[in-house]
């Protein structure tokens, strides 16, 4: 199917490579099944072999055809029948990736004051991110795999004791991606399909699966992040397998409180005791007495 032409003909805005939310060999136009949080997040082929979203996860192609052009799915097979046939000399990246050693940007080391300020800012001591979570900084010049990581705090991930990858969080307001992700072809394990806690958790029974890092520096060692609301089944797998007791804690957006349930059923099926603990906002941003009554809430 040629996407671009038949987004083209039915006035469908879209983006391709180059923009923020766009990978080589994708077309990017809102995602019609989301709510809360704008952007380009709904993604086809530019072969028209696959629809996702990352926000809200794989769609079959005729729905998300249907539901992007508000008509059923009938109608949605003949349109991608009659925009049919093979791609125009262009490559999606379903092509397998070549690894490369991992290794941190140039010009990674600790904390620089304006990081520390910005930390700050966020109600987060910044001594004892660094010291406990190992944060680390880049400078004005920092790169790798040609990517730009430049005034960002540096995240390192965690798995099974080694560090394996890491996110990067810019601190000027001025980037238009706020986290960047290690290469993956540099990552020893691919983030999503791992979490990210503290490296020195210890097995226990229960634990609090949030979304991003920042509500797992809050919470502290009981939670676990799958690096957004759109958590992969092998995250899912590894909840599993290590805990009895998972209490899901999204943010309040309606897409967010969709996912979280979503993950508690796929919990459930794996015979593990899940439930959602509802809040209002960002878990990163609530005060030390309701992460406490938070905990407390999630031991049980």
């Amino acid at each position: 199917m040629d996407t671009e032409q038949l987004l083209q003909d039915f006035n469908i805005g879209y983006q391709t490579e180059g923009h923020k939310h766009c990978r080589p060999g994708w077309v990017n136009t809102p995602c019609p099944f989301c709510s809360g949080n704008p952007g380009l997040h709904l993604g086809i082929t530019i072969d028209g072999k696959a629809a996702y979203c990352w926000r809200c996860g794989w769609k079959p192609l005729p729905k998300a055809i249907a539901t992007l052009l508000k008509i059923d799915e009938s109608r949605a097979q003949e349109i991608i029948r009659s925009y049919g046939g093979k791609p125009k000399a262009r490559k999606t990246t379903q092509s397998k990736i070549l690894k490369k050693p991992f290794k941190l940007p140039t010009g990674t080391g600790p904390l620089l004051d304006h990081h520390k300020r910005y930390l700050e800012r966020r109600g987060f001591d910044s001594d004892y991110l660094e010291q406990e979570w190992s944060l680390m900084s880049t400078g004005p010049v920092a790169k790798l795999s040609k990517a730009d990581y430049r005034h960002r705090i540096l995240i390192p991930i965690y798995w099974n004791g080694e560090m394996v990858s890491f996110q990067a969080r810019d601190v000027t307001g001025k980037a238009e991606v706020k986290y960047k992700a290690c290469p993956k072809e540099r990552e020893k394990i691919h983030h999503q399909e791992i979490l990210y806690g503290h490296p020195s958790r210890q097995r226990e029974t229960v634990a609090a699966c949030v979304e991003g890092v920042t509500d797992v520096w809050k919470l502290g060692h009981i939670a676990l992040a799958c690096f957004g609301i759109e958590y992969t089944r092998r995250q899912v797998r590894a909840l599993a397998r290590s805990f009895e007791r998972v209490a899901v804690i999204f943010d309040d957006d309606p897409q967010a409180v969709h996912q979280a349930e979503g993950l508690v059923s796929e919990l459930r099926f794996r015979g593990v005791i899940a439930w959602r603990i509802p809040i209002t906002g960002d878990p990163a941003d609530l005060s030390d007495d309701e992460v406490e009554q938070l905990i407390k809430e999630v031991k049980g």
